[in-house]
């Protein structure tokens, strides 16, 4: 059977017990039916991986002791994406879960021109992300950033390489075999459903930001944010 895994955000390095949240603690008890003596494993979203073993059975503040701890580094690919908020919100929230899972290190919601949704739950969002680092045995949690103007962004978000993917013609750099593995860190910003504006993509250049393709088709945002991920973490 496999380990049970807990996200607690109440965690202090050398802690050697830690009492569950509620949710957590009636899982625990009441919805797995754990006893005293059975093992978890707990992660803080910082690095660290929690070896535990129940030590108390309040099905409200279920104990647990820690038996060891282990410090984790981080990926080796430390990538940002800016996306814009989009108008159906369950296929932004589709792009959190599998950014997560790939191991994307921050996220910056953005409102650009053509944004249509505007209203960012914020801790709805949060939940997402924490229960796709749990589905893919991670510890470390991406950083999601307060929601931000494009414009806002494209002046204060940094990277050692900047990229804007955008659907206009004109000339790109292939992320796939030019920029993808360069650097120690990435940003790239990806647009609403009806792309960035002229406006817009001058802007980036005119900061540095490079034109790049993610490949031979028209891509959603959300299909966009996900590839480009992959693509900067795995080429």
């Amino acid at each position: 059977m496999t380990i049970p895994y807990f996200f607690i955000s109440n965690y202090r390095q050398g802690d050697q017990e830690i009492i569950l949240d509620q949710e957590n603690s009636r899982h625990v008890i009441q919805v797995l039916r754990m006893k005293p003596g059975e093992a978890v494993r707990l992660t803080d979203g910082k690095g660290h991986l929690l070896q535990g073993t129940i030590a108390g059975d309040d099905k409200k503040r279920c104990l647990v002791a820690i038996g060891e701890e282990t410090r984790l580094p981080a990926s080796g690919r430390d990538i940002a994406i800016g996306i814009s908020l989009l108008k159906n919100s369950s296929r932004f929230e589709w792009f959190l879960e599998k950014a997560t899972e790939i191991g994307v290190a921050r996220i910056f919601p953005l409102v650009c021109e053509r944004t249509e949704r505007q209203r960012f739950r914020e801790e709805r969002m949060k939940t997402i992300l924490v229960s796709a680092l749990l589905q893919s045995q991670q510890v470390w949690l991406p950083e999601l950033g307060e929601l931000r103007n494009y414009s806002e962004a494209v002046l204060s978000l940094s990277g050692d390489k900047k990229m804007i993917a955008h659907c206009m013609d004109a000339e790109k750099v292939s992320i796939c075999s030019d920029l993808a593995g360069q650097g120690s860190s990435s940003l790239i910003l990806i647009g609403p459903e009806g792309d960035f504006t002229d406006a817009e993509i001058k802007v980036a250049l005119q900061h540095n930001f490079i034109p790049v393709s993610l490949g031979n088709t028209r891509l959603r945002s959300e299909t966009a944010g996900v590839v480009a991920a992959a693509l900067l973490a795995f080429s």
